[in-house]
């Protein structure tokens, strides 16, 4: 039986290259992203559904996973960033978008799934969340990302807990220097902890893909709740 998956946030980055990677597996894959032009250029002509959805609606949510028959993976990918600036220059308005995105979104589609995959037959599935180097090390300047990527976590852990009864596993990627248009600054030099500015290694997005893709090809009673990938020599385990 052919698998499915929907992937959030697939109109660009990591969203549209694991995309295309699932299309080449032959799943049936489910876009999500705000713009369906976007969500068309990730399927490049492939058989792919797409449903242009703001996570952060959960209207929105709840009508587009009620068009699902199954599901057995979510990739909860879609996610924003924000300029980097001191806690006390940071607009409200900036760090309510990054929330609506990349917690509230990650709870409603997360929610959804959860609740699908209970229901469904057999019973179970798989959620992937996108977490973030920034999960266990922040960079400067950085609090609602950072702290956003801490409520992730949170989330992995409990419905790693809660899914047990369901035959639900939920698992987290932490991503480091991905090359994606939000990373391509990294080549350009960004801030460090000792206020220098320095160019940082990157990695193919390929990478990231194939490493979603091998978790989701585990088993259900086999988990890696939580993967680091990145590239190789980025300030991570020497940051600060």
């Amino acid at each position: 039986m052919t698998r499915s998956i929907l992937i959030t946030g697939a109109g660009a980055g990591i969203g549209r290259a694991t995309a295309r990677l699932f299309l080449a597996e032959g799943w049936e894959v489910t876009l999500l992203g705000r713009r369906r032009e976007t969500l068309e250029e990730t399927a490049a002509g492939k058989p792919a559904r797409i449903i242009p959805c703001d996570v952060g609606d959960p209207a929105a949510v709840e009508a587009t996973f009620a068009e699902l028959d199954r599901l057995d993976v979510l990739f909860n990918n879609a996610g924003i960033s924000a300029p980097a600036a001191p806690i006390d220059e940071i607009p409200v308005d900036q760090w309510l978008d990054v929330c609506r995105t990349n917690i509230t979104g990650m709870f409603l589609c997360a929610r959804a799934a959860f609740g699908l995959m209970r229901r469904q037959s057999p019973q179970g599935g798989r959620i992937i969340n996108n977490g973030s180097i920034s999960a266990h090390a922040p960079r400067p300047g950085s609090t609602p990302y950072t702290m956003s990527k801490h409520a992730v976590t949170g989330l992995t852990r409990t419905l790693g807990l809660d899914g047990r009864a369901f035959d639900i596993a939920c698992a987290q990627i932490d991503i480091g220097n991905a090359l994606t248009e939000m990373a391509a600054r990294f080549t350009q030099g960004v801030p460090q902890a000792d206020g220098s500015i320095r160019a940082e290694p990157v990695m193919d997005v390929d990478h990231v893909a194939r490493m979603v893709l091998h978790m989701a090809r585990l088993p259900l009673d086999v988990n890696t709740p939580f993967v680091t990938i990145m590239a190789r020599d980025m300030p991570f385990l020497g940051r600060g």
